[in-house]
């Protein structure tokens, strides 16, 4: 995938997690659950992120890590949601795994500080 492409995703994620940060907020607040507020606050806090991610690109370490969060803040937060709006699991231990990929998202954030730092690599 290319580096346009992934730039392109990302920001893409950082409106629709702002998006839908915004509108489950507004769902917990009226009856949605806790799932629903502990999805929304991990889709709001992460927005930014892919945003700035997708901004920058500096480097594929960098971008690497940012899919990684995506993946797993999808698997994590839509276990969440499945639970308290269908009852149901997105699969079993779905929601422990999607937070092992969120810490190893950050963990490749952190370690993208010592790759090289371009817009082309």
């Amino acid at each position: 995938m290319g580096l346009r492409m992934i730039q392109r995703i990302l920001i893409l994620a950082a409106g629709l997690c702002g998006a839908a940060g915004v509108a489950l907020s507004a769902a917990a607040a009226h009856g949605g659950g806790g799932n629903t507020s502990t999805a929304a606050s991990f889709l709001l806090m992460h927005a930014p992120v892919f945003l700035a991610i997708g901004l920058t690109g500096a480097n594929r370490l960098l971008r690497g890590g940012g899919l990684t969060l995506l993946a797993g803040l999808l698997v994590f937060a839509g276990d969440l949601l499945m639970r308290d709006h269908a009852g149901v699991r997105l699969f079993p231990m779905a929601a422990p795994a999607g937070g092992m990929l969120l810490i190893a998202g950050w963990l490749i954030v952190a370690a993208s500080a010592f790759g090289k730092i371009s817009r082309t690599d």
